[in-house]
């Protein structure tokens, strides 16, 4: 009873607003007649996962403190094996193999792997000789989120795998150099200019630029080498990146980002669902169409709108208005699991509940922007919005068992920094 009078309202609050969002969006996408009710269809169905969440959440905060930690590798295997499994046995839906029918039911083990990767990263990251300055510690850091990584593009589904580059968030505030976030900035910058000016323009590019830069360093003669060496490696990566968009991601993640970066113009295609969001979201402004009034929506011109752009729902109907509170929400929700982060006094717990907020942070980032066009479209939901059962019950399982380590925080004996 103590550690549930402690658990944060303001979370609980915060959760609960969005998941109403979350249900009265995938209401409207829905609807067809005055006979539909909330129940009906998939916001029935979401509600039902929503309930199955706060069970689960129940059982959560009836369990010891310590519970999570002790067994923490017992979450991350198994799922990972999950993982392994759902390539044989999983159910082709639209172009991966991500899901393992149950019945009338489907569950997509990479939504959960998420959580079982926290509980990997809090255990290595919070062990007594864990040091960024070990080769062996990082190499095992970063295999615990490779690996799940690697598995679910194996599967086909590129979007959901992406979300593990959040835990580098976590990786920096605990001590990882800026350098290896620069150096990735910075791939980034290149493999994208390189994209949109070519390799030979860019390979010019960067020759005068080392040109110049000698110009003005011609002195310092030991800078030459050094120069040439990044010189050298900066060019080899542009020139590696056409062999990695052609040969590594598959044509319509192709069309994706060349229509994001305006390469090429497929309305009609590649870029349609971004193209019809851009419209729905548009039509909205400041105030919206009104719940229920949303023609875009009522036209089903957008597919998988009540899944990865559920965003434009919201737009449309809402406008800036609801668009703006809804982010809000997220971004307040988001500060607060920082702020419960700060104020824990286990280095396990408090490496837990960052990673929820970074994997947060990334799915917010990623699904908003590819709604209205500054991301490509890669497929993930917006959380405690999108319609999915998986979904909903990993996010909220999630985030009850970082309430429930906050709520404990006073029964950890020992402060750590």
């Amino acid at each position: 009873m103590e550690t549930r009078s402690r658990i944060d309202i303001l979370s609980l609050f915060l959760y609960f607003a969005i998941a109403i969002v979350g249900i009265a969006s995938v209401y409207s996408a829905t609807y067809e007649d005055g006979a539909m009710t909330l129940l009906d269809g998939r916001s029935g169905k979401q509600i039902m996962w929503f309930g199955v969440s706060l069970f689960v959440g129940i059982i959560i905060f009836l369990l010891n403190a310590n519970f999570f930690e002790v067994f923490s590798w017992y979450f991350y295997i198994p799922l990972m094996l999950l993982l392994v499994v759902v390539l044989f046995i999983g159910a082709d839906i639209n172009g991966a193999r991500s899901w393992i029918k149950i019945g009338s039911f489907s569950i997509q083990p990479s939504e959960f792997a998420k959580y079982g990767a926290a509980f990997a990263v809090s255990s290595v990251l919070s062990s007594i000789d864990f040091s960024f300055n070990k080769r062996s510690d990082v190499i095992k850091l970063f295999a615990v989120i490779v690996l799940p990584a690697i598995l679910i593009i194996i599967q086909g589904d590129t979007g959901s795998a992406l979300v593990f580059a959040s835990f580098i968030i976590v990786f920096y505030r605990e001590g990882l150099t800026p350098i290896l976030l620069v150096l990735g900035l910075v791939a980034i910058f290149i493999f994208v200019l390189t994209l949109v000016i070519g390799f030979s323009y860019f390979a010019i590019t960067a020759l005068v630029l080392f040109l110049v830069f000698t110009a003005f360093t011609y002195t310092n003669k030991k800078m030459i080498i050094p120069s040439l060496s990044i010189l050298a490696v900066v060019v080899l990566f542009s020139l590696s990146v056409q062999f990695l968009f052609n040969n590594v991601l598959q044509q319509h993640q192709q069309k994706r980002i060349q229509v994001t970066l305006n390469l090429i113009e497929d309305n009609q295609g590649a870029g349609y669902n971004v193209n019809q969001s851009k419209i729905a979201i548009g039509s909205g402004g400041l105030t919206g169409k009104g719940f229920l009034n949303g023609s875009h929506t009522k036209g089903n011109f957008i597919p998988e709108q009540t899944t990865d752009f559920i965003f434009c729902t919201i737009g449309e109907e809402g406008g800036w208005l609801l668009s703006s509170l809804t982010i809000l929400l997220f971004v307040l929700f988001i500060l607060r699991l920082l702020y419960l982060s700060s104020r824990a006094k286990k280095k396990f717990k408090r490496i837990f509940i960052l990673s929820l907020a970074s994997i947060f942070f990334f799915h917010l980032l990623v699904n908003v922007g590819m709604t209205i066009g500054l991301m490509p479209v890669i497929g993930i939901p917006l959380p405690l919005i999108s319609y999915g059962g998986s979904s909903i019950l990993a996010f909220g399982i999630f985030i009850f068992t970082a309430l429930k380590m906050d709520a404990s925080r006073d029964e950890d004996l020992t402060s750590e920094s």
